[in-house]
């Protein structure tokens, strides 16, 4: 379980400019990005799964399309009950506060895709311990409440 993708957008409602790195700040979420700020959905997760089979379908799609933050491989994101808390890298904690979303206008990324798998494979966090991320870094389920 690691992350292959980092993304930022500076609006909401847009597709996301991939990152190498990023920090993200306790409650708030990954700094410069247009979705952070303090309410339950701070950072949003895909996974990278779940991207090549929209590629699969036809959608010409790649990171950051779908408005993730953080794309990752060997977590089925929707599966994973909200309050579970991630590591992420070292040093950075997540808890999951929801699972899937509801659209109200087709923004942007649905227009370009043809379809957005954000609303039904994506899940959201708030940021509990703050760090750098970067790509390559391990993701693990945290047994702990520290």
């Amino acid at each position: 379980m690691k992350i292959v993708s980092i993304a930022t957008s500076k609006k909401k409602g847009t597709q996301k400019v991939t990152v190498d790195e990023a920090y993200l700040k306790k409650e708030h979420g990954l700094e410069g990005d247009a979705h952070a700020g303090t309410w339950h959905r701070q950072v949003s997760f895909l996974a990278s799964e779940e991207i090549e089979k929209a590629r699969q379908k036809g959608l010409e799609v790649t990171f950051g399309d779908f408005a993730e933050n953080i794309a990752t491989t060997g977590i089925d994101w929707k599966n994973i009950p909200v309050g579970t808390r991630v590591r992420l890298g070292k040093k950075v904690l997540v808890e999951i506060t929801q699972i899937g979303k509801e659209c109200h206008n087709r923004c942007a990324i649905y227009y370009k895709a043809g379809d957005c798998i954000m609303p039904r494979e994506g899940v959201f966090a708030r940021v509990l311990k703050e760090g750098k991320i970067k790509c390559g870094d391990q993701i693990s389920i945290d047994e702990h409440t520290d």
